[in-house]
């Protein structure tokens, strides 16, 4: 599979898209682990690049390390330690990545007092990863592998990872790949998926496809979920697979991929054709967007008694790609047209009423006279 030097043109949108997710994830990951008390934090960048593109657009080390900045204040009071491990094969971006990281570090003398503890390596990601991986989860974790490719999101990096504890993860790949090389011989040895699956669906889920063919490999009562948000570039799909077994951390990035697009939530493009659904026509129902259809389905689910509770309701919303605001405006809903009734005035479906507050509220369905 050809390989491209990322780095000879500036990031396009599409990179530009991904490397802000990157980044928003990190801004909302290490803020909760800081202030949880965890004395140390790891963050591996396996595919670090140059920090900077030739324009000098950051690349995902600077962000990470402005996010790290932003927390610097907590970082002190709770006595942090962070540490940041980058790598970067090629030898020539590899000295540029160095040097992008030391002088930001350096002209930022609160994260030189805070002592970031960086780890530089020159070395090929998969040989790293072998090495480190008996490390990663021992202390809260959060792992980027940005490849330029497909070969990271084999089994073994991906189902990997999701047995770890404590471990967030981050994949970005290039999925039009299973179209264009899924039956050559070098595909089939880097990535085990199903390629007539993925062809017999439209294109432009190719990644969403992936994405749900990795998750149904999770071993059985696995409580890591992935998601996926799919970026289109010119005629290709690429993505990104976010992994993670807790619900706070699902909940985290369903926020930072409905914030890059409000109509999906999941890909940088209008995947669902959701903006000619929000257009009436004179002769046929208007068919249902992709919020539209959740909140059908959300309420047939409450109806007939799946979902009994706002427990029950927030993680159902989870596992289906949607925030929070989505179920509790469709709840609220229904009690105003009278199908059902709970004691509270708020229907309470987010993560701070039903884990932190151990808040549950119990719908009842009212049956008609």
């Amino acid at each position: 599979m050809p390989r491209k030097n990322l780095h000879e043109a500036p990031f396009d949108e599409g990179t530009i898209t991904k490397l802000e997710i990157f980044e928003a994830y990190a801004g909302a990951w290490l803020p909760t682990f800081i202030m949880s008390g965890s004395p140390d934090l790891f963050v591996y960048d396996f595919f670090a690049g140059t920090g900077y593109d030739i324009k000098g657009v950051e690349g995902s080390p600077i962000r990470i390390l402005k996010q790290i900045q932003n927390q610097i204040h907590n970082v002190f009071q709770k006595k942090t330690s962070i540490h940041f491990i980058v790598n970067e094969l090629d030898k020539t971006k590899f000295v540029q990545l160095q040097t992008s990281c030391n002088e930001f570090i350096s002209n930022s003398p609160e994260l030189t007092r805070a002592g970031i503890d960086m780890k530089y390596y020159n070395r090929d990601a998969g040989e790293l990863f072998d090495e480190l991986f008996p490390e990663i989860g021992k202390n809260p974790s959060l792992v980027y592998m940005d490849q330029n490719g497909v070969k990271f999101a084999s089994d073994k990096y991906i189902l990997g990872l999701a047995q770890k504890q404590r471990t967030d993860f981050m994949f970005f790949l290039s999925s039009s790949y299973v179209i264009r090389f899924g039956e050559t011989t070098e595909f089939k040895k880097a990535i085990d998926v199903d390629v007539e699956a993925c062809r017999n669906n439209p294109y432009k889920y190719i990644h969403k496809n992936l994405v749900e063919q990795f998750q149904k490999k999770l071993p059985k009562g696995s409580k890591v979920v992935l998601a996926p948000f799919s970026i289109k570039k010119g005629s290709n799909i690429y993505g990104i697979i976010f992994g993670a077994s807790h619900p706070r951390a699902l909940d985290k990035f369903l926020k930072i991929a409905w914030s890059e697009n409000s109509i999906n939530g999941s890909a940088n493009f209008d995947i669902d054709d959701d903006v000619s659904k929000y257009q009436l026509s004179l002769f046929d129902d208007q068919p249902l967007t992709k919020i539209g259809a959740f909140k059908k389905d959300l309420r047939e689910h409450i109806l007939n008694g799946t979902i009994k509770n706002n427990k029950d309701a927030y993680l159902y919303t989870l596992s289906k790609g949607h925030l929070d605001t989505h179920a509790k405006e469709e709840i609220m809903e229904m009690k105003r047209n009278g199908l059902i009734s709970y004691p509270e005035r708020l229907p309470k479906v987010n993560y701070a009423q039903v884990y932190d507050k151990e808040s549950i509220v119990v719908f009842t369905v009212n049956t008609k006279e």
